[in-house]
């Protein structure tokens, strides 16, 4: 008896740290798979970084003031004309260098840290791109000593058989800012392993691994890191079982080197709040044990005292139920609010993860065409001077960037301000967006804008404009194609509401439902054409503002969308 008593200590001790294990193995793989998606969007973000830019030395090679300053060293004004297109581009240098790496023009030939008369012959950039090839590379500068992307590309005159090479500079220092900002712990490192951004700049320039002597050999010979020493990294990363020790500290680790030039991400958490809860758990299992360890006790101490008196011991069983009662009510309703509290959390990490790929996937695919358009669109305004067109184009291509950053934010509601406008002016507004798809397409647009009384909203403007754009645009995909292609839009207002309906000559619902046009991705067109997000970011705004979103088959075919608001709502920002 005394041999069994002895082991109960030891089995309740063995459990509990069973339960711990299973327990902080089970919330630390919520931890990991919250981790992998931050690390997904951080990796999208990062290579819409580096490709924002990929297009311009190719458009540059083709500027004929450039070219001109290769053939016959016309220069005069160049300067200025580099200087202008890097201020706006957003680039931190402009520069051009002849055949022999001299660099002949820079916009940044005023300043003390100038690149002209600099030979960067040596860089692998330059090199790369008197081969042909878009020359890519990432080192400190070694004029400027400040760190930044290179993309360049070679130049050739035809005429004076003649070339050179062009060459931009990026600062991605706005990246390590947004790292250190968040407080999460990110290394970027090149295929050498060595740090190139970190969250932490402490960790900048080490080296993920012992560096051989050819790769110290040829980093010193394109002068990548300056004189930077390298020294490894205080790490030690333990890929199977997920986890890294970095600086001391023992915290979760993922990874991925699905970036370009064979880059590697690298993203830690820490293990306190999957440790924190296995405690909790475990605690709940020691309570319990605890409690049922008491009332064995109280049950034996009730069969000391029946035998001494019946009735005294019907009193104490009495007081001992009600006190078992009160103890079990406590301990469930901690145990409930304990519960409620652990699911809202779980379903709150399952939103910002579903959140994370969304953006992660729309902002991928929006982005390099969005860029390509306002670089297409700088490349225009260079050699054909500011236009009024060009200057309403730029709006465009800025507003669709705005629409952009508001779907990669899309779960952070209210942070738009209501204002009152006429939704006449906002359909107006979309129509001259959609003006190339109408004209495109062939189609009639019949938007009759006299409506009868006031039609002002109190609401937000820019979203309202995306949800008008955003079916319009579908009832000209609709009509593509069509004998008849024709797009009616009509306005119209009760007491408290206003409404406004688009009409087309399409195909109509073809069976499906509103719920099956919402869905995610859902879409009609062809491949590359659409991600099928319209409806669904329009559905969202609506409901966002309180109003309602209906379709039905056209009584002479095609398909009516009506979208119904209410004058005026609380600004939510």
């Amino acid at each position: 008896m005394y041999a069994i008593r002895a082991l109960v200590p030891a089995l309740v001790l063995g459990l509990a740290a069973g339960i711990y294990g299973a327990s902080f193995s089970y919330f630390k793989a919520q931890e990991i798979e919250k981790a992998a998606a931050r690390l997904t969007l951080y990796r999208s973000t990062l290579e819409s970084e580096l490709r924002h830019f990929s297009h311009l030395p190719f458009l540059l090679s083709l500027d004929p003031f450039v070219i001109r300053g290769i053939s016959d060293a016309q220069i005069d004004g160049l300067d200025y004309r580099l200087a202008r297109y890097s201020q706006s581009a957003g680039l931190d240098a402009v520069f051009l260098m002849d055949a022999e790496g001299l660099t002949i023009a820079a916009s940044n030939a005023r300043s003390d840290s100038s690149f002209k008369g600099q030979n960067y012959a040596y860089r692998p950039y330059f090199q790369d791109a008197q081969q042909g090839q878009l020359g890519e590379f990432y080192g400190i500068g070694a004029t400027t000593g400040i760190p930044g992307y290179f993309y360049a590309m070679v130049v050739r005159s035809a005429e004076a058989g003649q070339s050179g090479v062009i060459a931009i500079k990026i600062d991605l220092s706005r990246l390590q800012d947004d790292w250190l900002a968040s407080g999460e712990r990110i290394i970027l490192a090149n295929a050498d392993g060595v740090v190139l951004l970190a969250s932490d700049p402490a960790w900048r320039y080490k080296t993920l691994g012992e560096l051989s002597d050819d790769q110290r050999e040829r980093i010193l010979a394109s002068r990548q890191f300056g004189t930077e020493s390298l020294e490894p990294l205080d790490w030690s990363p333990d890929e199977p079982s997920r986890t890294a020790t970095l600086g001391g500290e023992n915290l979760n680790y993922l990874s991925t080197t699905d970036l370009p030039n064979s880059w590697s991400l690298h993203f830690f958490t820490p293990h306190d709040q999957a440790t924190t809860r296995a405690w909790l758990v475990t605690g709940l299992f020691l309570a319990f044990v605890l409690f049922g360890f008491t009332a064995l006790q109280f049950a034996r101490f009730r069969r000391v005292r029946t035998a001494l008196d019946v009735s005294e011991q019907e009193e104490a069983q009495l007081r001992l139920a009600n006190e078992r009662l009160a103890v079990e009510i406590d301990e469930r309703r901690a145990a409930q609010r304990t519960l409620q509290k652990t699911q809202a959390e779980l379903e709150r990490a399952g939103r910002l993860a579903a959140l994370g790929q969304l953006a992660s996937s729309v902002t991928h695919e929006l982005g390099q065409p969005i860029a390509a358009m306002r670089n297409q669109l700088a490349a225009a305004e260079m050699t054909e001077g500011a236009t009024s067109l060009n200057t309403k184009m730029q709006g465009l291509a800025a507003r669709m960037e705005n629409i952009t950053r508001q779907l990669k934010f899309f779960s952070r509601k209210g942070r738009d301000s209501f204002e009152t406008f006429d939704l006449r002016d906002t359909v107006h507004n979309a129509l001259t967006l959609l003006e190339p798809s109408i004209l495109a397409r062939k189609a009639e647009v019949i938007f009759d804008d006299v409506a009868q009384g006031e039609m002002t909203l109190h609401a937000n403007k820019l979203r309202i404009e995306q949800v008008i754009t955003n079916i319009v645009r579908n009832a000209l995909d609709a009509v593509e194609g069509q004998d008849v292609r024709r797009v009616l839009i009509t306005l119209g207002h009760t007491s408290n509401r206003i409404w406004f309906e688009v009409a087309d000559t399409g195909h109509g619902l073809q069976g499906q439902t509103l719920e099956d046009l919402r869905e995610p991705f859902a879409t009609t067109r062809e491949s590359g054409e659409g991600m099928g997000l319209g409806l669904t970011i329009s559905a969202g705004i609506v409901t966002d503002h309180n109003g309602t979103i209906s379709a039905k088959d056209g009584p002479e075919g095609g398909t009516i969308f009506r979208i119904e608001l209410p004058r005026n709502q609380e600004d939510s920002s």
